[in-house]
């Protein structure tokens, strides 16, 4: 794994201003990477990622068995940026009993008469689990305030469409984590920093290839009208809701090796850093094993 040290230059730290042209999309603070060939380092952190899945995959049983803590990953980034690829390798290891994924997509007319944080607070990990957010409630930081004419559909009282609402929304979702994680839940979140021209070369892809039509969809062609928009409110939001206790981590996405291996490192670190225990049994309970065991073995 990298070290802590190189793993922090990636964290937003509380209050940062963020300028994302200013950060690179291939190894971001780690530009003397580029002073080796691409396939070497390519080959190093797959054989680094491969390792974090085995890991991770080990650390699943004892994180489930303590019983303590929950984990959840955000994930949030332009179109194409590579957050299902990054779930579908990093967690590849991980038994599905103990992880979840979710994708919030557009709200229903249900989850529009609730605040903007309950459909995401229904889909939160029990302990034991590690859940994961596909985008998440940070699309109303985002996408919402790309878009504001989609507040009018959620019915806000006084509405007032200012920098105050989306101050009271960073406060919000401040307070909202620092709530859950004062109750055992370990929050990660991932931006995929991923360059305009890297996007261009994954949307061709997916249009040069008849298995990848699925993918694509005219609105992701729009939405990239608005990218300097969506790199603002992304600045914003780093900005405004990276904290000590659930940071957000700029992930460079122009190398999805390069993202996988970053993403997995961090996860495999953080869980390190728990430091967990198997639960211990009383002796009432060690005997009432070993009588079970007694039991077993003189079976006919």
């Amino acid at each position: 794994m990298y070290e802590k040290r190189i793993l922090d230059l990636y964290r937003v730290k509380s209050g940062e201003k963020i300028n994302l042209d200013e950060i690179d999309t291939e190894y971001g603070f780690l530009t003397q990477l580029q002073e080796f060939k691409k396939s070497t380092v390519k080959e190093r952190l797959e054989e680094r990622l491969a390792q974090n899945i085995k890991d991770l995959s080990e650390m699943q049983d004892l994180f489930y068995a303590s019983d303590t803590y929950s984990l959840l990953l955000v994930f949030q980034g332009m179109d194409a940026a590579g957050k299902d690829g990054i779930i579908k390798h990093v967690m590849s290891g991980v038994n599905p009993q103990g992880c979840q994924v979710y994708s919030f997509k557009q709200p229903s007319a249900e989850e529009l008469d609730h605040d903007f944080m309950w459909r995401c607070s229904l889909r939160l990990p029990e302990r034991g689990r590690i859940g994961i957010f596909n985008r998440s409630h940070y699309e109303e930081v985002l996408v919402v305030k790309v878009h504001p004419k989609i507040l009018l559909n959620e019915k806000l009282p006084n509405f007032k469409l200012d920098d105050t609402l989306w101050q009271q929304r960073y406060e919000s979702i401040r307070t909202y984590e620092h709530h859950l994680v004062r109750n055992g839940t370990i929050i990660l979140k991932f931006y995929l920093h991923l360059s305009k021209k890297e996007q261009k070369k994954r949307f061709l892809d997916r249009l040069d290839n008849p298995e990848k039509y699925w993918k694509f969809s005219t609105s992701d062609l729009a939405e990239r009208a608005y990218w300097k928009d969506y790199q603002k409110a992304f600045e914003d939001t780093l900005r405004e809701t990276s904290t000590d206790y659930a940071p957000w981590y700029i992930v460079p996405a122009d190398h999805k090796w390069f993202a996988r291996a970053l993403v997995a490192d961090i996860i495999v670190s953080t869980i390190r850093s728990l430091d967990l225990k198997y639960p211990v049994i009383s002796d009432e309970q060690l005997k009432a094993l070993k009588e079970a065991k007694r039991m077993l073995e003189e079976e006919k």
